[in-house]
């Protein structure tokens, strides 16, 4: 995982942890409008879970479709790389040099 993905999942962690203990502080608070929020906040909190395990899990398999295609055809993954990297090198050299 890069460090920008671990970031974003160590905050989504945090945020989830931070609202798990606001419904448990606001446990004996009692009131209708309360307890819709509480709710509301339990159901947000379930779905992004599920989201983040999919994106997880679409992440996690293209990394895989990329690989095999990379295993497949190496040679044309080195080109395209070279490629690439000469037209970002060509293009920083040519603002760099204004």
């Amino acid at each position: 995982m890069s460090k920008n993905t671990k970031a974003i999942s160590h905050d989504v962690e945090q945020l989830a942890e931070d609202a798990r203990a606001l419904m448990t502080a606001t446990a004996d608070v009692a009131g209708d409008k309360v307890d819709a929020a509480r709710q509301r906040l339990a159901s947000a909190l379930e779905r992004t879970k599920e989201m983040c395990g999919q994106v997880r899990d679409k992440a996690v398999e293209s990394a895989r479709a990329a690989d095999a295609v990379v295993r497949e055809h190496p040679y044309q993954a080195i080109a395209i790389g070279v490629g690439v990297g000469a037209l970002i090198g060509y293009l920083v050299a040519r603002r760099c040099s204004k």
